[in-house]
């Protein structure tokens, strides 16, 4: 390791003084002018990390569904998972250290980690299509260049894509090509085998209109569209050509506002969809005949998609375990339908895609998705062979049944949260069943929500347990909660017994 390059480069990427950030859930994220020595230090930390796991490492710089003027970064660990919690530590650690103290924190992060410096280090880097990210996108490319490690820039992709591509070279291409062609053309031919089987063909499921954030989504799905275009025909809107990136438009402001984006044309009925800035998370909506707006958020997509997966294994009669994993934020009416009607288990973690990722892994299907629409599925290793084998084995019905598992499981990004697999698997579950989004919709009716950020002075003072649905700190806090959520539930049964649409009254 030159610890005098380190040196010389570090000074190239100076730290702000003073600044201080924290590697969170998706990374780092700050305004962009603040973040050259983050990427930089990733760069070193990508190598450090890529040398100790013997794999490829892959960094993304992305803000995903952040305002256009910031930007971010985040590490991928070998199977194209969130980076392990104690190297999240080292993240931040080395992030805030001042320039003088940085050559002495990689040698303890060197000696916890028992990384070997003689182990050759491979890097894949990706950025969005935010202004700053080409230039921090290089800044971190000089990370791993002065220590001495090989790196892949692939340019432009959605984050899900990187992810994808760290998969699939760490699996010597058994999950895939690491190409973007390998991705559509893997994707692309699920899907086509999946909506070959549907006997719904006409313009109400062929056609699907896409916001998408005025992001990365846009670029990517636009060069995917020959691949599918015979089976689905997506029309793009805030596809980047004018607007700013998430500005009143993207998943998470359809989500969070609960209406649609700015620069979408609707008429009654046609079926809508939103990816966020970095196409990892996605949302259905519709207008019904009166105009009003009906959001379909990860709730519904997980609803729709395990009880596709339940109905097949019934129809196969194979007795697989599939569980469905939800956070905090989860409708009560979608953890019902699914624990009540449609005998699914359903388990609930911290927020965070890594908390859900880890659960999922322990079911032989287990469905993810937060509210917000970041969510996917995975199939163990035990589940995937069993259902290869059964699309060989069976006969008649069950035979087809299985094959349509077995496209599922092609079709899903089993790596993350994915928008664009996402919406393939939702549009060839709909065509599959025959389903409208209406239809779709009518599963089960939500319970009246509203997503609401509140500043507070110290959101360290507020601490939670039981997988954040009760809060501890500060006293008062979860006795005031409970006392609201007795008061709703009271005047519900009111308004019950008077015959009034508790849905049409403010709380």
């Amino acid at each position: 390791m030159d610890l005098d390059a380190i040196a010389k480069f570090s000074t190239l990427h100076a730290k702000p003084s003073g600044l201080i950030l924290q590697y969170g859930t998706a990374g780092f994220r700050s305004k962009a002018e603040h973040l050259d020595h983050v990427m930089f230090r990733m760069g070193l930390l990508a190598v450090l990390r890529s040398k100790q796991t013997q794999s490829t490492i892959g960094v993304m710089v992305t803000a995903s569904h952040n305002p256009e003027e910031d930007n971010g970064v985040k590490l991928i660990d070998p199977l194209g998972e969130m980076l392990a919690p104690s190297w999240e530590e080292h993240a931040t650690c080395l992030t805030n250290v001042e320039e003088q103290d940085m050559q002495r924190t990689l040698v303890a992060i060197i000696e916890k980690e028992a990384v070997n410096l003689q182990q050759d280090a491979f890097v894949v880097i990706a950025r969005d299509t935010r202004p700053s990210s080409e230039k921090l996108a290089q800044s971190v490319i000089d990370g791993v260049i002065v220590l001495g490690a090989q790196f892949h820039d692939y340019g432009l992709l959605t984050t899900p894509q990187l992810h994808y591509m760290v998969y699939c070279r760490n699996t010597n291409g058994q999950y895939g090509k690491a190409t973007i062609e390998g991705y559509y053309q893997k994707h692309a031919k699920a899907f086509v085998e999946l909506t070959k089987q549907a006997s719904c063909c006409g313009d109400e499921f062929r056609t699907l209109k896409v916001d998408c954030a005025n992001g990365i989504g846009a670029l990517k799905l636009r060069e995917m569209e020959h691949y599918i275009s015979q089976e689905l025909s997506v029309r793009l809107f805030n596809d980047g050509s004018v607007g700013k990136l998430n500005h009143l438009c993207g998943a998470d402001f359809v989500k969070c506002q609960q209406k649609p984006p700015e620069g979408m044309e609707m008429k009654s009925n046609e079926r809508c969809c939103s990816f966020d800035g970095d196409a990892d998370r996605i949302v259905y909506y519709y207008r019904d005949a009166d105009g009003h707006f009906h959001l379909l958020d990860g709730d519904k997509i997980a609803t729709l998609i395990s009880t596709f997966l339940k109905e097949l294994l019934l129809e196969i009669g194979e007795n697989l375990n599939i569980g469905v994993v939800q956070t905090a934020y989860a409708n009560g009416s979608s953890t019902r339908y699914l624990e009540e009607v449609m005998k699914v288990p359903v388990f609930c973690t911290k927020t965070g895609v890594k908390h859900l990722h880890h659960k999922a892994q322990e079911f032989d299907i287990g469905v993810y998705f937060e509210a917000n629409g970041h969510g996917t599925v995975l199939f163990s290793k035990v589940a995937e062979m069993k259902i290869k084998q059964l699309a060989k084995e069976l006969q008649d019905n069950k035979r087809k049944a299985a094959m349509i598992l077995e496209n599922i499981v092609d079709l899903v990004n089993q790596a993350t949260g994915d928008a664009i697999s996402d919406m393939l698997v939702i549009e060839a579950i709909l065509a599959l069943k025959g389903l409208t989004v209406q239809q779709w919709d009518a599963l089960y009716t939500d319970i009246p929500n509203r997503q609401l950020k509140v500043k507070v002075a110290d959101r360290q003072v507020i601490s939670t347990t039981d997988a954040e649905r009760q809060a501890v700190t500060p006293p008062g806090l979860q006795e005031a909660i409970d006392g609201l959520e007795c008061r709703r539930k009271t005047n519900c049964n009111i308004f019950q017994r008077l015959g009034i649409d508790k849905e049409m009254v403010s709380f």
